[in-house]
């Protein structure tokens, strides 16, 4: 499996010389297992002028960082919606294609550095937040009768478990390294494991989804919500049994003790040893 990119292009909290807000475009490798050492990912940045931003500009970026990374990625994920056209339209005319995806945790984590420590430094810096365009989001949608779980059960595991997570056999599956999200290896981590006969059917279905998290929505009726891709999100169970429901919020709450952290497991049956799909996740705010 060849690297999964992740970028940005957005204004900077900089002002130029005619008092325009500068650019930037950031590109960097995203994490795929546990054992992926961070200071190790490709990474690019380079501003660009009020007066050039277009796809052809971040296309000759895009371009310049392939060169530099010796080879293409398989994909680029990008979060900004309100970028969708021109960060798609650049992918696909530099031959790769664009994926809508909250899980670019790798991003994140960078861009938040140097809105800390980079951007302060430079001539033109305007303190403050730097806002981004809030969009509308669609509401959770119903599984497909097909791929609902047959049972699901909240689960946790410690954090130092998953220092062996590529010798457990998935058939899908991602991850990324916890020192990411700065979790000890003593920390609990929750999460859900899905039982169903058609696990394999399951997983191959979430695996193109670009799963962002789990989270317990009580905004409308209390149900577990599988969040994917920029917007989209899934409604995985509604909850009404008592006890489930203290399990979930107990889920909710190990999961801000873990910096967002948790998982997501599907499995044939209880005692299969195997998984048909699993994912580390974490719930993160975007810029």
């Amino acid at each position: 499996m060849g690297s999964i990119w992740e970028i940005d292009f957005y204004s900077r909290p900089i002002l130029d010389a005619n008092q325009k807000k500068v650019w930037e475009v950031l590109i960097c490798e995203s994490p795929l297992n546990v054992e992926t050492r961070t200071d190790s990912l490709f990474r690019y940045a380079q501003y660009c002028s009020s007066t050039q931003v277009n796809s052809g500009w971040l296309r000759t970026a895009l371009q310049e960082a392939i060169a530099k990374a010796g080879e293409a990625p398989i994909k680029i994920r990008f979060f900004r919606r309100q970028m969708n056209n021109m960060i798609t339209k650049a992918c696909q005319d530099a031959g790769i294609p664009a994926q809508p995806s909250r899980r670019t945790l790798f991003l994140n984590q960078w861009l938040k550095q140097r809105m800390e420590e980079v951007y302060p430094q430079e001539t033109g810096y305007q303190g403050g937040t730097n806002p981004s365009v809030r969009l509308e989001r669609p509401l959770p949608q119903r599984l497909p009768d097909a791929l609902e779980g047959k049972q699901w059960v909240f689960v946790t595991l410690q954090a130092a478990d998953f220092a062996e997570m590529t010798e457990w056999e998935i058939g899908f599956g991602e991850a990324f390294p916890l020192e990411l999200a700065q979790v000890s290896p003593e920390t609990r981590i929750p999460g859900v494991l899905i039982f169903s006969p058609r696990a394999l059917p399951i997983a191959g279905w979430m695996s193109g989804l670009e799963l962002a998290f789990l989270k317990f929505d009580t905004s409308q009726g209390e149900r577990l919500v599988l969040e994917t891709g920029a917007t989209e999100s899934w409604i995985l169970a509604n909850i009404k049994n008592p006890q489930t429901l203290a399990e979930a919020k107990g889920f909710e709450e190990a999961k801000q003790q873990a910096n967002g952290v948790h998982f997501i497991g599907v499995q044939s049956d209880p005692q299969a040893e195997s998984f048909a799909g699993f994912w580390l996740l974490q719930e993160v705010n975007l810029p």
